[in-house]
């Protein structure tokens, strides 16, 4: 089975949150038969790292700047989906160098050290243009660098069978130039009904006054008869879809309302990145808010995983040879035995 011991996939979950790329991972490995072994995972925020222990049993170790690497165990694969941060762009090719105070760095100095055969990267859309492209093609000279040939692309949640709209870049790369094909998607999206709450407190509700605002805003549009997230741009316009736009952490409590009237309930939150309901809520509304913000689509990553184990495991069909780049089905929610979830 190629560069798996006892087909056991180690991996790493590096800036880990509520547990998306470890979710992602053992879906993508039971459908290769193959078991999942998180060796280390991180997150520095302590209500990611409570929410995670209550899922898996395991607490993530805090802030990576202050972790030798000789403390990561080794691994096959890293997984990380790490903050979108300026480099110190200098001209002068330093690569690796430039990259220090970065969280990226970070990333760079264990695959230095640990060299695993793999890695997937995850980020926001905007990392591509980020800074004219300069920060993305440190990046990559950076990985290039490290001796691993990567690619990247822009994928988009909807795609993958869940009713959000969430465009990311994922950057892949590998110790060993392979073949590689990127997942199309093409995954029928449920209904947004489906993830919606019947039963939901009053709590969830907006007031009177935003409520009104809402609809004298959409005044004189068609009337819609199936459920739909409003969502409010940065210019004050709403816009009714059938579909949640992309959830995130920091927004306005009503940047995203239910037929207009209430904010996404923590289930139906979790169930807009693709989480199962076997998961557990371990903190309250405002700390769950900001953690399925901050998180990954599930199904989307696993689908990234799995072609990457693919290519690992010499199973792609019509493959396109990974190079070192320059800037320019739905998945089935079964888990380790091991695990707190109900498979």
């Amino acid at each position: 089975m190629g560069i798996f011991v006892g087909k056991t996939l180690r991996f790493i979950d590096l800036f880990c949150g509520i547990g998306g790329f470890r979710i992602a991972a053992d879906i993508a490995c039971r459908e290769r038969q193959l078991s999942a072994h998180c060796v280390f995972s991180s997150d520095i925020d302590p209500d990611a790292q409570h929410a995670y222990y209550s899922n898996f049993g395991e607490k993530p170790a805090g802030d990576i700047t202050l972790i030798a690497t000789e403390d990561i165990p080794d691994h096959d694969i890293l997984f990380a989906g790490f903050p979108c941060q300026p480099f110190s762009i200098c001209g002068d090719g330093k690569g690796f160098d430039d990259t220090r105070g970065t969280l990226f760095f970070d990333i760079a100095r264990i695959l230095a050290d640990k060299k695993p055969s793999a890695f997937v990267l995850e980020n926001v859309k905007q990392l591509r243009g980020h800074n004219e492209g300069k920060t993305l093609a440190r990046i990559l000279e950076t990985l290039a660098e490290l001796g691993y040939s990567t690619d990247y692309k822009v994928l988009n949640a909807l795609d993958f069978g869940v009713p959000q709209k969430r465009e990311r870049i994922f950057i892949i790369g590998f110790k060993k130039q392979t073949n590689f094909c990127w997942p199309t998607g093409n995954i029928a999206m449920p209904p947004l009904a489906s993830i919606l709450e019947s039963e939901v407190p009053d709590f969830y509700y907006a007031s009177d006054k935003i409520r009104q605002n809402r609809l004298d805003k959409r005044e004189g549009k068609p009337t819609l008869t199936e459920p739909t997230i409003w969502h409010e741009n940065k210019g004050g316009n709403i816009s009714a879809l059938p579909y949640s736009c992309a959830l995130r952490a920091g927004a306005s409590y009503n940047y995203l309302l239910v037929n207009g009237e209430r904010r996404l309930t923590e289930r139906e939150m979790l169930r807009l990145q693709g989480f199962p309901d076997s998961y557990k809520i371990a903190c309250k509304y405002q700390a769950t808010r900001k953690q399925a913000g901050n998180s990954v689509a599930v199904p989307c990553v696993a689908a990234v995983v799995g072609a990457v184990l693919d290519s690992l495991l010499a199973k792609t069909v019509q493959p396109s040879v990974v190079k070192n780049a320059q800037p320019q089905a739905q998945a089935n929610f079964i888990f380790e035995p091991s695990s707190t979830y109900t498979i």
